[in-house]
């Protein structure tokens, strides 16, 4: 079991962009309730398959495990739930891996970024292009988002 600590955030402006591709992914989801989260993911020809706790002060119990590309192909098909398409960029700043998700289809035009860290009170050094904290809003988790696209939100929630 691993644990998984780590702050989200809405991103602002170009200046996390880099020479670097991102990686493009797509996401499904068996299970998105209080308690726990169950996804599938392909990345980059890899795929795994990710149970997740409910977050507790920026944690969660996080278990990943990779699976055989066919099987997570199979698995995206029995996703009622829904899917999220995104790419992700890693930035390396201060020791630290950001993370920035700039996401597709009916999620296009949210980005944002997390920044895994090794205890909640960690302290970061926030990048200027870093925007409002999101980590406590449960609708930027990527399980709402496959239910609940951000194109369908209220003008008056997308940030």
């Amino acid at each position: 079991m691993g644990l998984e600590i780590e702050r989200k955030f809405l991103v602002i402006g170009e200046g996390w962009r880099s020479e670097h591709p991102g990686i493009p992914m797509i996401q499904g989801y068996l299970l998105a309730s209080t308690q726990a989260t169950i996804r599938v993911r392909i990345a980059h020809q890899q795929a795994y398959l990710t149970l997740k706790s409910k977050v507790e002060h920026l944690t969660r119990q996080e278990f990943e495990y990779a699976i055989p590309l066919e099987d997570a192909q199979a698995i995206l098909s029995l996703c009622d739930l829904g899917v999220v398409s995104k790419t992700r960029y890693k930035i390396a700043l201060d020791d630290l891996v950001w993370e920035v998700d700039e996401f597709a289809s009916a999620n296009q035009g949210l980005l944002l970024a997390e920044v895994e860290l090794s205890s909640p009170d960690q302290s970061v050094s926030l990048p200027d292009w870093i925007g409002e904290e999101v980590s406590y809003d449960p609708r930027y988790f990527n399980s709402y988002l496959a239910q609940h696209p951000y194109s369908t939100w209220p003008p008056v929630c997308q940030s």
